[in-house]
């Protein structure tokens, strides 16, 4: 495991402040820990046709990716859950078995959600892998219809699983889930869920899901940060976090190959002259280790210390697309148009920061359908624009986004400079070109 804590001192609006972002990142060469994981899959009337065929392909593409050691199970659920396949080694009969059965699932009626997601943890963590930490990995694209419906009891199922020792990802398909319901059953996982528009964008959704799965090294990561000289320390993702004496702990979750953790802490300072003592905790192939985490200082306009800014422009970006979304449900006009605003200056300092890291180029498409519903004064925002914004905002905070995918390179098109006083320098946007916001009358 490689860790690092980088800190940036800067000016805010309340005097001195502190960045401080601590990195846990699997090694290269690091053998990964086997997997133990039920697949959970909605085969309600919604998922007739081309969603439940899609999503079959992509349980098929994981099944042929797990090996010998590793554990897969199988339960499907629509007015009931049925753990179809129980969870066991992938040797190569199981495997054929597995594919073959999903070759013969088909849909039928009703989303008993809250029934799948206690029997699928129940199935999972009955079956011991060493060095595996048992997973659920649910599939819906509908509302939950039969059993618990309450926000509130799904809040209590999520919290319940992952104490239970399982964690919990999940994959919302369309306009019809609830993704409210999604992120309290991931959060106190650390996972947070993916949204996917339509069955087209289901491989590569899963096939994300597969690398975070297949590539897990340590799980039960924790962060410790011990402040000095500070008249507070928050922890700015979110992930649960708690008052430890003098210290603040972060929990991360596991880190995979694919998937380095991230946290960011951000503190007032209180003196001049101030220190953090950082260490972190994990647990890797059954051994828990906890190490010291030196602390860099960075300059804010270095490579790192830039990358520290976009991380915190980012959190505070998506943290006001949230804002304008719900202020747009609440038909609440002008606090919509000022958080959109909010978000429209995050994106303009990640484009002027110009860290290839947290590219600004992976938020414009959902700034755009914001702004479209924000123009139109929309009395029922746009379905999918809500859906893409609260995955993003949930896997972002939860720092689940994995590698950045390649830019597409339409052309160039200038951003416009009053949202902060200035156009971005140039070769700020290079790799990533921006494009235009104003869309007029263009439907997402």
């Amino acid at each position: 495991m490689k860790q690092t804590a980088w800190a940036v001192e800067r000016d805010a609006e309340g005097g001195r402040e502190v960045l401080l972002l601590v990195t846990l990142e699997a090694e290269a060469e690091t053998p990964r820990a086997p997997v133990a994981v039920n697949l959970v899959i909605d085969r309600s009337a919604s998922m007739r046709g081309a969603p439940l065929a899609a999503a079959v392909e992509a349980a098929r593409a994981l099944v042929e990716r797990a090996g010998p050691k590793d554990y897969v199970g199988l339960l499907t659920f629509d007015a009931d859950a049925e753990q179809v396949l129980p969870v066991r080694a992938m040797e190569p009969n199981a495997k054929a078995a597995f594919l073959k059965t999903l070759s013969r699932l088909d849909s039928g009626e009703g989303t008993a959600l809250h029934e799948a997601v206690e029997e699928g943890a129940e199935a999972v963590r009955r079956v011991l892998v060493p060095g595996a930490r048992p997973q659920l990995l649910m599939l819906t694209d509908g509302e939950p219809s039969v059993g618990p419906t309450a926000l509130g009891e799904f809040k209590v199922l999520g919290q319940r699983v992952h104490d239970s020792g399982v964690a919990l990802h999940a994959l919302g398909l369309g306009r019809h889930y609830l993704p409210e319901i999604l992120e309290a059953l991931t959060g106190p996982s650390g996972t947070g869920f993916t949204h996917v528009d339509d069955a087209e964008g289901l491989p590569l959704a899963v096939g994300a899901l597969g690398a975070e799965l297949f590539g897990e090294v340590v799980a039960d990561a924790r962060v410790y940060v011990l402040p000095t000289g500070f008249a507070d320390l928050r922890c700015r993702h979110r992930y649960p976090s708690r008052v430890e004496g003098d210290a603040m702990s972060a929990a991360l979750g596991a880190v995979s190959h694919a998937f380095p953790r991230r946290v960011l802490f951000v503190g007032g300072l209180e003196k001049a002259e101030w220190n953090l003592t950082v260490n972190a905790s994990y647990t890797e192939h059954g051994d828990t280790r906890r190490v010291s985490v030196p602390v860099t200082r960075l300059l804010p306009d270095s490579d790192e210390g830039r990358f520290v800014r976009a991380v915190s422009a980012e959190l505070e970006l998506v943290s006001c697309e949230a804002a304008a979304w719900k202020a747009l449900s609440r038909r609440q006009q002008d606090a919509a148009e000022r958080a959109l605003e909010g978000a429209d200056k995050g994106l303009y300092k990640l484009a002027r920061l110009g860290s290839a890291e947290v590219p600004a180029q992976r938020h414009v498409d959902r700034l755009a359908d914001l702004r479209r519903a924000v123009e139109r004064r929309a009395a029922q925002p746009s379905a999918l624009g809500v859906r893409r914004a609260q995955s993003e905002v949930s896997r972002i905070t939860m720092s689940r986004i994995g590698p950045a995918l390649p830019a597409p390179a339409p052309a160039r098109a200038a951003l416009p400079a009053a949202a902060n006083g200035g156009a971005p320098p140039a070769g700020a946007l290079d790799g990533a070109a921006m494009l235009p916001w104003k869309t007029g009358n263009t439907e997402s």
